[in-house]
């Protein structure tokens, strides 16, 4: 009997797709470790969350077909892109050249909710990574034969699943070399790594 939403195989390169996606070091991978690394595993998994949140927005636009239409302009694709070069190059420099790092500083010193939640949600709207992914490759999985809701939603669970788990991994990993280091300059270095990682990638998505 055939499936009225996606074929078991489809699904399977769709896991493997973000899987690998969410364990890339990218800009949101970046945005968590820091967040992570400054103020602990709970606070930065709020920035995660904004991130898939953001990811709605995406996969909807992947599902009405806007990202196959990006296509047939380049020169608008590429702008995005640029933009959202402008606003992770911002985020970098912020964890680069920001206040020193405080070992002392923990969870309970860590920003509002709201504002580590709407961090991730600007990042991943604004970068070029979800649109490579998102625009360019998800549309291909969507099956136009097939209901579209039910192949939103085991998408969307997919996704979001697959994203929090590379997430959560990042996050546990910022905090472990957190408790390693014992001094603001070891974390210093280890805030630039980051930024350029961070850089690195968004000029990746711009080249992909």
């Amino acid at each position: 009997m055939e499936s009225f939403a996606l074929e078991f195989d489809v699904w399977l390169k769709l896991v493997v797709l973000f899987g690998a996606g969410g364990l890339t070091p990218g800009p949101a991978v970046m945005l968590v470790m820091a967040s992570s690394f400054r103020y602990g595993f709970r606070p930065a998994m709020l920035a995660a969350f904004g991130i898939a949140t953001a990811n709605v927005l995406w996969l909807i636009l992947a599902a009405t077909g806007t990202g196959a239409l990006l296509e047939t302009f380049p020169a608008v694709t590429f702008a995005l892109k640029m933009l959202g070069l402008i606003v992770i190059v911002y985020l970098a420099g912020s964890v680069a050249f920001g206040p020193a790092p405080d070992m002392s500083i923990g969870s309970a010193d860590a920003p509002k909710r709201s504002l580590l939640y709407a961090k991730g949600i600007g990042l991943q709207i604004s970068s070029p990574m979800p649109l490579v992914y998102f625009g360019l490759l998800l549309p291909v999985f969507f099956d136009a034969d097939k209901p579209m809701v039910p192949q939103f939603l085991i998408m969307l669970a997919t996704v979001t699943v697959t994203e929090i788990c590379g997430l959560a991994v990042y996050a546990g990993f910022a905090r472990w070399i957190r408790e390693k280091l014992q001094n603001a300059t070891a974390a210093r270095v280890f805030n630039w790594i980051i930024a350029v990682v961070m850089t690195v990638s968004g000029v990746w998505a711009i080249l992909a």
